[in-house]
């Protein structure tokens, strides 16, 4: 089933509860219906025979008009599926506690993430000239073969490099963690992937992104290529769900 959403560009957390006939996977989708690309929200939750469960979907950004899909993730289809309660609560201002540099930076990093599933690759200067994405079809070394990284940043300069064909399959949220990651290289001048891990990711929950989206962040890259993951990945990741775990946002 599909529900229109006229989000106009306001902050807020849907809370829709469902019930279903019968066990089932049910995919939910938030999306903006104009332009390709531009997930807000994506998650699938399971439910057993005649369960009832209400979900959750922060929107800390949106744009003129939002769709909200609910589905069966087997059938593609909404058969089963009852929803029986549907809210709109209202977000307040984002208490983002970093510089006004990194306020600028990621301003400049959400505003990109909206627009990177369907823009063309090329260069992107935040309005004051102050950052730089560079767009590329895909992030290569010097003998032209593509790396898994979605992003990199200089260590000299605020200039991201940024895979396309990575980031246009990757929701919104998670787009802005891993710009925000890259940021926080670059604002405290670090090498240690951990310590760019919690900075990225505490702005990004400052501003009010959820929490999931930030785990599917920092898995992606080594879920789609696992012979890859060893003892420091694993190790990381488990630094980065207790950061999560442990957050509380300050209002």
């Amino acid at each position: 089933m599909l529900i229109p959403i006229p989000s106009n560009r306001k902050r807020f957390t849907l809370a829709v509860t469902i019930k279903v006939k019968k066990a089932m996977h049910v995919g939910f989708k938030v999306y903006d219906p104009t332009v390709p690309n531009t997930h807000y929200f994506r998650r699938k939750a399971f439910l057993t025979k005649g369960q009832k469960r209400c979900i959750k979907i922060p929107l800390p950004v949106t744009p003129e008009e939002l769709e909200l899909e609910v589905y069966d993730k087997n059938t593609g289809d909404d058969l089963g599926i009852k929803i029986v309660d549907f809210k709109v609560v209202m977000m307040g201002d984002p208490q983002f506690w970093a510089t006004p540099e990194q306020q600028r930076f990621m301003d400049f990093a959400i505003q990109f993430a909206q627009k990177a599933g369907h823009v063309p690759s090329g260069f992107y200067d935040s309005p004051n000239n102050e950052f730089l994405f560079q767009y590329l079809p895909a992030i290569t070394n010097e003998f032209g073969k593509e790396l898994i990284t979605p992003a990199r940043i200089h260590r000299k300069m605020p200039r991201v490099q940024i895979s396309q064909r990575l980031f246009k399959t990757y929701t919104i949220p998670v787009r802005v963690a891993i710009l925000s990651h890259e940021g926080c290289h670059w604002f405290l001048n670090t090498r240690s992937e951990t310590t760019a891990d919690l900075c990225g990711i505490r702005h990004y929950l400052d501003f009010g992104f959820p929490k999931i989206e930030a785990v599917y962040a920092a898995t992606k890259i080594f879920s789609q290529y696992p012979e890859l993951v060893g003892e420091i990945q694993v190790k990381r990741t488990k630094e980065i769900v207790e950061f999560i775990d442990g957050y509380v946002l300050t209002q």
